[in-house]
């Protein structure tokens, strides 16, 4: 369907449907229940298909996906567990067009590969349909640019669906900072350090088989996911490490970043792991190829309020599991990676203390709140955090506590970086995608409501 034919319908089908009782947009009462479709149910589309279904607030009434095998799976469950099956959308990469205006959902979860969320997202935007969209960077700042506009000008719903954010531990810290514990902040750090060895590649029998094949040979994420390894130097997935930053900073908020400056080391994990495998070896055709990706990509970050941030992207080599979150102020400092917290005047003197204790005393009341139906959740509780929080707001018509700057800013990350690094490290100046309202936006994150009343 070519993209003017697609606007032309959306038109048509706007006008024919405002007035109906369930439209979202333009709505003063509240929604008490939502009407969602999900454009993509890979492995990570259905982990929120099945979260979503645990839910008496949404309906699920569309799935697309250019898999028939689990868009059938999909549609299975959502019989199985209430009861009608939803419309399928298989007919190629574009019948998610279709999708938004046959359907005309109140929101979609977009959770497919990289390079088309933002394409997926404006097309969403522009039909009167909020988007709840699965993280990662952008291709280009001109992106990022894209989808702010297209929220601006349609002023329809769009959350980034950053999980980390909602993280147990993350949350209590951010609770610290608000208290005052560390006192003024002044450094901190995050980033993405996951070996993804056995995900960037398969061998196409299971889904983490930790094969050598990619691209059409590949299954799951290794058929999109390495093949930005092999072409793009930069953090290619900057959200899980900044996100939980960005809101004790309250950038967009009273706070932006500025500029950046990048540096990547050179590429061996991939080709290393081609070559050694048992499926690989030095005569495997995947040893010829040239991975662009360095192993280690470092991103410094300066902050208008004058605060630094480094950022680390690390999936190539073997290592733990480790998002690398510290935060350092005028009055202590905690680190994730041993669990450790160091806080003036409390504890001993040049010693770091356990942090087990300052997370329990801090803990979140929305963890207080909601811990017992989160619990059983994907990573550890967070995706239900994420989720619920995207729904309630629509539900209130309340402003998406993850919304469309954060997401730019967020995702402008990678486009810099790679600029950053082709030109030798060079700083790179960030895009004010609020045109100043920065100044003036309260932070909104995590908040109480009215009557001090936490929602989500």
């Amino acid at each position: 369907m070519l993209r003017r034919t697609f606007l032309k319908d959306v038109a048509v089908v706007t006008a024919a449907t405002s007035i109906l009782p369930d439209t979202l947009i333009g709505q003063k009462h509240k929604l008490n229940k939502i009407s969602l479709a999900f454009i993509g149910v890979g492995a990570r589309g259905m982990d929120t298909l099945s979260l979503a279904l645990l839910r008496d607030d949404v309906i699920v009434t569309a799935i697309g996906d250019i898999d028939v095998a689990e868009a059938e799976k999909a549609k299975q469950l959502v019989k199985e567990k209430q009861g009608h099956e939803p419309k399928l959308f298989t007919k190629g990469p574009y019948d998610y067009r279709n999708l938004l205006v046959q359907t005309k959902p109140d929101a979609v979860i977009i959770s497919t590969p990289w390079e088309w969320h933002t394409i997926m997202s404006v097309d969403a935007l522009e039909n009167k349909t909020a988007v709840g969209c699965e993280v990662a960077g952008a291709t280009s700042i001109e992106e990022c640019w894209q989808l702010v506009r297209a929220y601006e000008s349609t002023r329809t719903p769009f959350m980034i669906l950053e999980n980390v954010c909602y993280r147990r531990d993350v949350m209590a810290v951010l609770q610290m900072v608000r208290q005052n514990i560390f006192g003024e902040l002044i450094h901190l750090e995050g980033g993405y350090q996951h070996d993804l060895r056995e995900v960037k590649f398969n061998n196409g029998k299971q889904l983490y088989g930790g094969g050598v094949e990619f691209g059409e040979k590949g299954f799951s994420e290794a058929r999109w996911r390495t093949q930005h390894s092999v072409y793009r130097n930069g953090d290619l997935y900057p959200t899980h490490g900044i996100g939980p930053i960005h809101n004790m900073l309250n950038i967009n908020r009273g706070n932006r970043f500025v500029r950046l400056t990048s540096i990547a080391s050179k590429s061996r994990g991939l080709h290393e792991h081609i070559l050694n495998h048992p499926n690989g070896g030095k005569n495997h055709p995947n040893t010829d190829v040239k991975f662009s990706l360095g192993d280690v990509v470092v991103t410094s970050i300066q902050t208008h309020n004058g605060e630094s941030i480094i950022l680390t992207h690390d999936t190539s080599l073997p290592r733990p599991y480790s998002l690398g979150f510290r935060v350092q102020g005028t009055k202590g400092i905690w680190m994730d990676i041993n669990k450790s917290i160091h806080i003036e005047g409390k504890s001993p003197a040049h010693k770091w203390e356990n942090a087990d204790t300052y997370l329990k005393q801090y803990d979140h009341p929305l963890w207080q709140k909601y811990g017992e139906k989160a619990s059983g959740a994907g990573h550890g509780g967070m995706d239900f955090f994420v989720l619920h929080a995207f729904i309630e707001a629509l539900k209130r018509k309340e402003d998406m506590p993850l919304d469309v700057y954060d997401h730019a800013c967020w995702a402008a990350i990678t486009c810099l970086s790679e600029q950053s690094i082709a030109e030798g490290n060079a700083p790179q100046s960030f895009p004010d995608f609020t045109n100043g309202k920065w100044m003036s936006r309260k932070p909104i994150f995590a908040m109480a409501g009215e009557n001090n009343e936490w929602l989500y």
